[in-house]
């Protein structure tokens, strides 16, 4: 194996959330009396945290309202149709099977982050990080970076995996490889526009690039 460890990617890459999240956006759109949003719109606005994606979906003078309502909904709602993308499982079992350590970062507030991974990762991972107080968002790299030192890892190590832009530009700024795959929130034309060099189809293409 190239990498010691590999550093995930959570919405879009390893979980398909996009129906959690649409809805949850929908429940708080509606409980201010908003047009909902479409799949696309909130496709469209994933990848910058809530706070990012509200501002795409609620006319400015709700938005913090709606966001205020999104977060805890979104929390204790995070877990009806997610699912993991084909594959991911099966591969994460395998580079855990090979010593290579590996962890979850995501610009979801960090109770969901610890929820899905106690859920749908047990005994695979080594860190788990999500937003906080004293995490920013991406693409600060704040949340690599802590979970490369929860690992015992360094930056050079490691080999962040993503599906937007946001995940490009986060493994940068840390200083850290990066590979992205096209089964997420954004197209192949997309990731190669927003600079990716490396990207995966599949989850048996992703396995070949990581070795």
């Amino acid at each position: 194996m190239r990498y010691q460890g590999v550093l995930w990617d959570m919405d879009g890459t390893v979980l398909d959330t996009l129906e959690d999240l649409w809805a949850a956006v929908n429940v708080s759109l509606r409980r201010f009396s908003l047009p909902e949003a479409s799949l696309e719109a909130v496709r469209a606005g994933l990848g910058n945290g809530a706070a990012h994606l509200i501002s795409c979906v609620a006319p400015e003078e709700k938005r913090e309202q709606v966001l205020a309502f999104y977060k805890p909904w979104y929390d204790a709602h995070c877990n009806l149709k997610t699912r993991p993308y084909p594959g991911i499982l099966p591969l994460m079992g395998a580079l855990r099977a090979g010593g290579v350590r590996q962890a979850i970062i995501s610009n979801k507030p960090d109770p969901a982050v610890q929820e899905l991974a106690k859920s749908y990762f047990p005994g695979l991972l080594d860190s788990a990080v999500g937003e906080s107080e004293t995490v920013r968002r991406k693409p600060n790299p704040d949340a690599v970076l802590a979970a490369v030192r929860q690992m015992g890892l360094t930056v050079a190590d490691c080999v962040y995996v993503g599906d937007t832009e946001v995940d490009l530009a986060t493994a940068k700024n840390a200083g850290m490889a990066c590979i992205a795959v096209s089964w997420g929130f954004r197209s192949r034309e997309q990731l190669i526009a927003s600079g990716a060099t490396r990207i995966a189809a599949t989850a048996e293409e992703l396995e070949k690039l990581l070795e």
